[in-house]
This record gives structure tokens, sequence and C-alpha cells, in this order.
């Protein structure tokens, strides 16, 4: 299926800022409101079913010049844009 890029977001920031955020995105998906992501002239307003899919992965990424390892973390939240969704998640 092909993927269309319908918002895109990258930026050094605090982690107390990037905490910040994602306690706002969970508070909209814990009451079931819709949330619009705003960069610039870029916009995007979401809402979530009850059920997403969730994603968790994290990556390493080793240089081949002997340079410095980075870790990448990735949340990823998916469902269909018909408002249904499957799927159960625990962090612990």
């Amino acid at each position: 299926m092909p993927e269309e890029i319908l918002f895109e977001f990258e930026r050094n920031m605090d982690t107390g800022k990037v905490a910040q955020y994602l306690r706002t995105v969970a508070d909209h998906l814990e009451s079931g409101d819709e949330f619009t992501l705003k960069s610039g002239t870029e916009s995007v307003t979401l809402t979530p079913p009850k059920s997403v899919e969730f994603e968790v992965e994290v990556e390493r990424e080793t240089s081949k010049s002997g340079g410095s390892t980075e870790i990448e973390l990735e949340f990823e939240l998916e469902w269909d844009e018909d408002g249904t969704g499957t799927s159960d998640l625990n962090i612990g």
C-alpha cells in the first residue's frame, strides 16, 4: 500500500519538552478527543479510535567508520481510517 506523508516534524529538543508533547497526546488519546499537530504552515487533525495498534521499536545504529552509535526509540500508533482497530498494550 503506498504511503502519503500527511505531516512530519523533527527537531532536537530538551527531553522535558518532548515529555510535555507526549503527555498532551496521551491526554487526548485517553479522553477520546481529536487533536491537531501543527508546525509552521503544516497541520493535521487526528481522531484515533478507542483501540489502536501500538508499536515500540528500539534500534542501535552503528557508524561503519567507527564513530559513535545512536539509539533510536520509536513509538507508533496505527489505525484504519474507518475507525476500526485491534490491539492491547501493557507497559510495566
